[in-house]
């Protein structure tokens, strides 16, 4: 506390005790300032910390929520699609839950279809149903499961087993991509669940022209592939990818510029044909 002098009898002095007083009100007003640019700098570090956090978190999410819109959005819940691969006849219908249908023949001219209605698999020969081993169901439902997958990219990227992280941004011929690494949980992820996937999606058109991943089962393989002959039917996007082999081990990450390089090496094209609508109210045959 400083005591002002008020008597203005001596001028001197009290000259001297107002400019001493307002020195002191100076400085404790400047260590007020100082102290609290101190604390909204700690504050300010600390918020950006967690926004970066926070946002790592969530751009995964947007970054797929958003490639899934481009591709077709909420029309993939109603969707009812047909399409052909490899002489398959292949059929997803999303209406009530998830029904997966394919139909072909054998070598020997038997009538084959599988069915995957919500997890439970069914085979017909001839139209008769058939018992199959657990082993046979197992390879049967992946098999159907597994093309549908694809086909339908991103759509299933929002089952819950779906754990998504953003990694990075690079750039691919020209083209600027975010990078989203993909794992599955133990629940709901399938037979293959240890799979490690990598998408690039664009990052202006939000289209995954890119993606690639490791697996383990058959002594393991690394597969990058790049899309080509999109193109939307009724308000979902369908492309087809080249399936470009990698050697084991090599990370997901630098597969882009190995093919860029031309350091890959093409396996094989997966191409979905004749792909039609079957909620259209006129069906071109």
């Amino acid at each position: 506390m400083v005591e002002v002098i008020t008597d203005k009898s001596n001028p001197n002095l009290y000259a001297e005790q107002m400019i001493k007083y307002l020195k002191i009100v100076i400085a404790l007003v400047v260590l007020n300032i100082v102290s609290c640019k101190e604390t909204s700098k700690k504050d300010e570090a600390s918020s950006k910390q967690n926004s970066k956090v926070e946002s790592q978190e969530l751009s995964a999410e947007a970054i797929v929520q958003n490639a899934i819109v481009a591709h077709g959005g909420a029309k993939y819940d109603k969707a009812n699609y047909e399409f052909v691969f490899r002489d398959k006849i292949y059929m997803f219908n999303n209406t009530d839950g998830a029904a997966y249908r394919v139909n072909f023949k054998d070598s020997i001219g038997n009538r084959i279809e599988d069915n995957l209605n919500n997890g439970s698999f069914s085979r017909t020969i001839n139209d008769e149903l058939v018992d199959l081993s657990e082993k046979d169901v197992s390879i049967h439902s992946n098999a159907l499961n597994s093309v549908i997958y694809f086909a339908t990219l991103p759509h299933k990227l929002n089952d819950k087993a779906v754990h998504k992280e953003l990694i990075g941004e690079t750039v691919i011929k020209g083209e600027d991509y975010d990078i989203v690494r993909v794992t599955f949980g133990k629940e709901g992820g399938g037979k293959d669940h240890d799979d490690i996937f990598m998408y690039w999606v664009h990052k202006q058109s939000h289209f995954i022209d890119y993606l690639a991943y490791s697996y383990s089962t058959n002594n393991g393989g690394v597969r990058f592939r790049s899309a080509y002959n999109q193109r939307t039917i009724d308000g979902i996007r369908f492309q087809d990818y080249i399936n470009w082999a990698a050697p084991v081990g090599t990370p997901l990450k630098d597969l882009p510029t190995m093919f860029e390089k031309n350091e890959l090496k093409e396996l094989s094209r997966i191409e979905t044909e004749n792909v039609r609508n079957l909620n259209a109210t006129e069906l071109i045959e």
